[in-house]
């Protein structure tokens, strides 16, 4: 059978920046091993496939595939699905902004979309679950050999790598500076043994020092677990995140918002928005947020599932 599918940039204002993701608004008649052929077939970071949701109070349920593996929940496929589907008259968009819900295999996902002019600019996701944090990662002097660095260019102390998960797990490695996050390379012959079997496996190393006026960390994301050697913006790996800046806010405030850019390395500069609210020193909601633009359409045939090898 033949599906439509349209591509979007996700976390950029433009085309050609940000995140590639593909999106098949009606996908009704798939079944996973298509869809997993479907999105080796694209081969970027994840591809999504729309059903009509189980419970009718939602508003889609979406099925997101790197790939190499289906994920219980990601960033930048949700942010990206919902401008998609209100840009290409999917959503009614009777009110600004237009709050949606998504089905995930990590549970709801509550997403509202921005609006400028009539037209879906931007969009926001809450967490689906609050920061849960993973067992004790290697030392630091593994995870820089891992990464071909020296352990001196990471930072320690309240800075110490941290895995940490808001629906999908990632190793948070804090770096001294963005050209030393800039310099980092995985090898894959010491990923393997130290952590492809660690609770999370994924590697998301940062600095605090951005390269754009008002950002304030630079970052890059590997997943070679996933299929993804380097990702250009992960919302997922962000929602995390503000577990891990979350806990290690001091300040005497409920609210905190952080500016991330990635994919810079990648010729695919992303910026990504982390708002983390708290009551009583406690996180109580993680919201990631951006734009996303729509770059092309088309249709895909795709073969029975009996027919893929």
């Amino acid at each position: 059978m033949r599906y439509k599918y349209h591509t979007a940039d996700v976390f950029s204002d433009r085309p050609f920046g940000g995140n590639q993701l593909a999106v098949f608004p009606d996908a009704r008649g798939l079944e996973s091993a298509q869809m997993q052929a479907v999105a080796r077939e694209f081969n970027i970071s994840e591809t999504v496939f729309v059903f009509p949701p189980e419970d009718s109070a939602n508003t889609r349920r979406l099925r997101i595939f790197t790939p190499a593996a289906e994920l219980p929940f990601a960033g930048h496929p949700t942010v990206g699905t919902a401008v998609v589907l209100a840009a290409i008259g999917e959503l009614a968009l009777d009110a600004n902004p237009v709050n949606i819900v998504f089905e995930e295999g990590a549970g709801p996902v509550n997403v509202s979309i921005e609006l400028v002019d009539g037209g879906p600019v931007t969009a926001k996701l809450t967490a689906p679950k609050l920061p849960e944090f993973g067992p004790p990662p290697p030392s630091s002097s593994k995870l820089a050999a891992v990464l071909s660095l020296a352990e001196s260019d990471l930072l320690g102390a309240d800075n110490a790598p941290q895995a940490v998960s808001c629906g999908t797990q990632f190793l948070f490695v804090p770096l001294g500076d963005r050209q030393t996050v800039a310099r980092a390379r995985v090898k894959r012959e010491l990923w393997e043994p130290l952590l492809s079997s660690y609770w999370a496996p994924s590697i998301f190393i940062f600095s605090y020092d951005g390269e754009l006026q008002g950002s304030d960390l630079h970052a890059r994301m590997f997943a070679p677990n996933l299929g993804v050697d380097e990702d250009p913006a992960t919302g997922s790996a962000v929602a995390a995140l503000g577990g891990y800046l979350g806990v290690r806010d001091k300040a005497d405030k409920d609210y905190a918002r952080w500016i991330i850019e990635q994919g810079f390395e990648m010729q695919r500069p992303s910026v990504l928005e982390l708002e983390v609210f708290k009551q009583d020193g406690e996180i109580t909601k993680i919201q990631v947020g951006g734009a996303a633009v729509l770059v092309s359409e088309g249709a895909m045939e795709i073969p029975a599932a009996s027919e893929i090898g």
